[in-house]
């Protein structure tokens, strides 16, 4: 069963203008609300959406074993909702959280900041003189 095929209490009109991959599902990035940290990526399909509307937490859908998660329901490091956006193509959700506690599975505080990958030398976009990093 793919995400779209599973029954949603989502809105239709917001239903509608989602644009969803072939699974069914929207990347969703929940970022820090008052500092702009991003602190993961989950996957919503328009159930776990409604969810994360109506009850003011954090659900995603669990690609790896089928089913709907809340963050924090096992762990104790909730995500309390602030707000929820779309982005220009409808395509990804930005979900601006209070998280309680780590992020990531790992128990990091993000997902983000335990491998950070080396640039190289980057050149200016119309100079192609090295930038100072």
């Amino acid at each position: 069963m793919t995400g779209s095929d599973r029954p949603s209490a989502l809105d239709p009109a917001l239903a509608a203008r989602l644009k969803r991959g072939v699974d069914g599902l929207l990347p969703a990035i929940a970022q820090q609300y008052d500092t702009g940290e991003v602190l993961m990526l989950g996957w919503m399909d328009d159930e776990a959406l409604h969810r994360t509307l109506t009850t003011g937490r954090c659900t995603y859908w669990s690609r790896s074993r089928q089913e709907y998660w809340v963050k924090g329901d096992t762990s104790g490091h909730v995500q309390l909702v602030k707000s929820v956006a779309l982005d220009c193509d409808a395509d990804t959700v930005l979900v601006k959280v209070d998280q309680v506690g780590a992020a990531c599975h790992t128990g990091d505080r993000t997902c983000f900041d335990a491998d950070e990958l080396p640039l190289g030398p980057q050149t200016g976009p119309q100079t192609g003189q090295e930038i100072a990093q």
